[in-house]
């Protein structure tokens, strides 16, 4: 088995001859001080009160969290640069405030950076030559569909930019006529392509940007015929955060240029092995770099070193929101009925509503009955409606659970 190509990466952007753990957190803790001090140096910075320097990383967990909320309130305060320098910046509503934004920004050097990782990633199974259909959203120059298109070509393949909110009937046709044998986009819609119109040439597939339940794993795993590479990413990591490798066993983080923490409910920082909130360190950003930010994903960095001989620290696979995720849970059941091609959810007081495409029988009493212990409180009605391709678009963005 090969070790994670983020390896290389790292050796090669860092200039190492080596990477075992000793390099790695030496590195870290060499970024970390040179963040500290550049915010010293600022006039005006979001962190003007922290130390210039750290003895060892170890010494991380005394600093202040960031959240979601500073991020809205002030996200100019976060720069750490010219205005001049920012190529690209990707706002998006916070769950913690009203109104307003948080958005981040990066420098051309932060996304030449993440195309680097998303080469590491992709490489691991989109080879010269080969074609990828990117079902991710295309938002114009240097968004996420456009940075995964860059890695396909600098790794000699042909990038199919399809996007994410296209119909069942275009699907087909991409399939038929371009003959990928690739997939990069969205967990739950790689499922309902599958059931919909077969595998067809596809045989590997990269799901990020959501949840994937273990249903969905499973069963888009069953039909390819080839284990799935999840990948782990946010806008404060730039689009890009941790990878898959041959091993299939968790994901490795992109440690040069971000320092991965686990905290409980108080803070605290928990064992590797052990899950909690994400918090992330964000040291190889230039426009925008975050001390202890908190992500709101519950993740576990696993404590075994990983099959493939790799030293670079892992998340495990199974990433979600740190509060109850209903949508990610009822998913998980709803996919177990081999017939469902796509589904959505509507909650309006004590009242579920579940619009469901189909290709064949549904049990209406099943399916109530799996989704109850996650709507205790809910009546629960189910709206059928038989699959015709021409109409139906993939599901667009993250799964939720719509509210009224």
């Amino acid at each position: 088995m090969n070790v994670s190509r983020i390896d290389e990466m790292i050796m090669r952007l860092e200039g190492l001859d080596s990477l075992e753990r000793q390099d790695i957190e030496e590195l870290q803790l060499k970024k970390l001080n040179a963040l500290l001090m550049r915010f010293k140096e600022l006039p005006h910075t979001f962190y003007p009160d922290l130390p210039a320097h750290l003895e060892s990383l170890s010494d991380l967990c005394k600093l202040p969290f960031t959240t979601d909320e500073d991020l809205a309130c002030n996200p100019g305060s976060f720069l750490t640069g010219s205005q001049s320098e920012i190529e690209r910046v990707l706002s998006d509503a916070t769950s913690g405030t009203t109104g307003s934004q948080k958005r981040v920004f990066y420098t051309a050097k932060d996304l030449e950076n993440t195309v680097e990782l998303f080469k590491a990633g992709l490489g691991e199974l989109v080879f010269p030559g080969s074609r990828t259909m990117i079902c991710m959203p295309f938002s114009g120059p240097n968004g996420l569909g456009d940075l995964i298109a860059k890695a396909i070509e600098a790794l000699g393949a042909v990038p199919l930019k399809i996007g994410s909110y296209v119909n069942y009937s275009e699907l087909a046709r991409v399939l038929e006529r371009e003959n990928p044998d690739t997939f990069v986009g969205f967990p739950t819609n790689l499922l309902s392509l599958l059931r919909a119109c077969g595998k067809g040439s596809l045989k590997r597939a990269l799901v990020s940007a959501d949840a994937c339940p273990g249903s969905v794993t499973d069963a888009s795993e069953d039909i390819l015929g080839t284990a799935l590479f999840p990948h782990y990413g946010s806008r404060e990591m730039a689009l890009g955060g941790a990878i898959c490798c041959p091993a299939h066993e968790g994901m490795h983080l992109r440690e040069n240029h971000c320092i991965a923490e686990i905290v409980g409910e108080n803070g605290e920082v928990l064992p590797r092995g052990e899950y909690g909130e994400l918090v992330i360190t964000t040291i190889g950003m230039q426009a925008m770099p975050l001390i202890r930010y908190r992500t709101g994903d519950r993740a576990v960095i696993l404590k075994d070193p990983c099959p493939c001989g790799s030293s670079v620290l892992r998340l495990g696979a199974d990433i979600s929101r740190l509060n109850e995720d209903k949508a990610a849970l009822a998913d998980n059941e709803m996919f177990k009925f081999s017939s469902v091609i796509d589904c959505s959810y509507k909650l309006e007081e004590h009242a579920l509503s579940v619009d469901i495409i189909h290709n064949g029988p549904i049990d209406r009493t099943a399916v109530i009955s799996s989704l109850s212990p996650i709507f205790p409180d809910c009546e629960i009605t189910l709206d059928l409606t038989g699959f015709s391709s021409a109409l139906y678009p993939l599901y667009k963005g993250k799964r939720i659970i719509m509210q009224e």
